[in-house]
């Protein structure tokens, strides 16, 4: 079963863009896009992109939308440092290389 997260963020410029997060089978697919004609791109999260998305993730196990089992899986998940798991399973660079 895949959760879906998304929250609004501003970039340096004050630009409004979306972010997307969908926890899957043990990663965590980022996506992001800037208004509504333009493609989802993956994102590389920082610390509060990670942070938002844990708290998200707390907000819905009081209301039983995910187990807490689900939460702590999130809450490792997003633990991880750089671009490997985290950013996706299409951003993902091959481990060959």
């Amino acid at each position: 079963m895949s959760i879906e997260f998304g929250w609004w963020n501003k970039d340096a410029d004050g630009r409004k863009y979306q972010v997307h997060a969908v926890v899957h089978g043990g990663n965590i697919e980022w996506t992001r896009h800037q208004g509504h004609h333009t493609s989802w791109e993956p994102h590389v999260p920082d610390n509060d992109d990670r942070e938002r998305l844990v708290y998200e993730a707390e907000k819905r196990v009081p209301r039983r939308l995910i187990s807490q089992k689900q939460f702590d899986e999130i809450k490792r998940l997003s633990a991880n440092e750089g671009p490997g798991l985290i950013v996706g399973r299409r951003a993902r660079v091959s481990p060959d290389l």
